[in-house]
């Protein structure tokens, strides 16, 4: 049933402002017309405003701001992340779902989807406050071939700046924060969470965890981080269609995987570098005591590459930044 109703939106996207008959539709997904009327009905339950001309045939007029499996295919336009796509309304975190999945044999570029996640959950296990309606909460399974497990970090990194870039198409001007948040104007706008499985020297899988705020209004953020975070809605000044939000990103993430993959992390890295939240600047750092460091770029690997007051260079893997 969800496969047939993919083919329907499938074919009613490529045929656009056009109608597209009946019998046409019929006759490419091998169903009876009777079938057809009630994919549309099912369609229209789901908020999709769906035309039918009689001697024409059907249109999409427009589709819902609300998340489905329907309307997150709508238009997806990727050549193979989110093919394979699993939304529920409701889950502890789209991480979790996306180890279970990865370890079923989910296919590289599997993603799953949540309205709502009870235990969203950051880098260093950090609470996120993911709630129904009001922003994007997805993870997506990579499967990397002969990828050494110490360069799947570089996989925030390439995440961050595939975000970035997609906001910046916006009219955003966007920061990343080492090592996995997305910052405008100095707020929170997103956060990824990169995990893996690896077996001796390679990588079996890589999950990259990725929420974003889309149509919070100040009131709906968590009270403890209404002063430094944002959404999408609060930045460009008027509600988002959530679905377009996720096609659009998904659709970057995957040039920028392809892009990692066939040239490597030179590019990836000279990119964030171009974004980084306050380089150049002095930071409080905290290992053993807490001291001065400049923020000078990122390490092959992915770690923050500073200097201190003596001029003296440390790339750091794990240090609480005083941002």
């Amino acid at each position: 049933m969800e496969q047939t109703r993919k083919q329907l939106i499938d074919l009613l996207a490529e045929s656009k402002d056009q109608y597209i008959s009946g019998q046409e539709l019929s006759k490419r997904l091998n169903i009876s017309r009777s079938a057809i009327w009630k994919h549309m009905n099912e369609l229209k339950k789901q908020g999709y405003l769906i035309e039918g001309v009689t001697n024409k045939g059907y249109r999409i007029i427009s589709t819902p701001n609300s998340l489905s499996l329907d309307s997150l295919q709508w238009g997806l336009n990727t050549e193979w992340l989110g093919h394979q796509l699993v939304y529920e309304p409701t889950v502890t975190s789209t991480q979790i779902v996306g180890h279970d999945m990865a370890r079923d044999g989910a296919p590289h570029g599997s993603v799953v989807v949540a309205g709502e996640q009870t235990a969203g959950r950051g880098r260093m296990k950090r609470y996120w406050d993911s709630k129904e309606g009001y922003g994007l909460w997805f993870s997506s399974i990579f499967r990397p071939k002969n990828l050494a497990p110490k360069k799947a970090t570089q996989f925030t990194l390439v995440a961050a700046v595939a975000i970035a870039e997609y906001l910046e198409g916006l009219g955003l001007d966007v920061k990343i924060k080492w090592p996995n948040d997305i910052f405008i104007k100095g707020l929170k706008l997103s956060g990824i969470l990169t995990e893996m499985q690896a077996e001796h020297d390679s990588v079996e899988y890589i999950i990259v965890g990725i929420g974003l705020n889309v149509n919070h209004d100040i009131r709906d953020l968590h009270e403890s981080v209404q002063h430094k975070a944002t959404s999408l809605r609060i930045e460009l000044g008027e509600e988002q269609n959530i679905n377009d939000v996720f096609q659009g990103l998904l659709l970057h993430l995957e040039r920028k995987y392809d892009t990692f993959i066939s040239e490597g992390f030179k590019h990836i890295k000279s990119e964030w570098e171009s974004k980084a939240y306050r380089m150049n600047e002095w930071l409080d750092v905290r290992t053993n005591t807490t001291w001065k460091a400049k923020l000078i770029g990122i390490h092959e690997d992915g770690a923050m590459v500073v200097k201190d007051k003596d001029d003296k260079q440390h790339v750091l893997y794990s240090a609480e930044i005083l941002w």
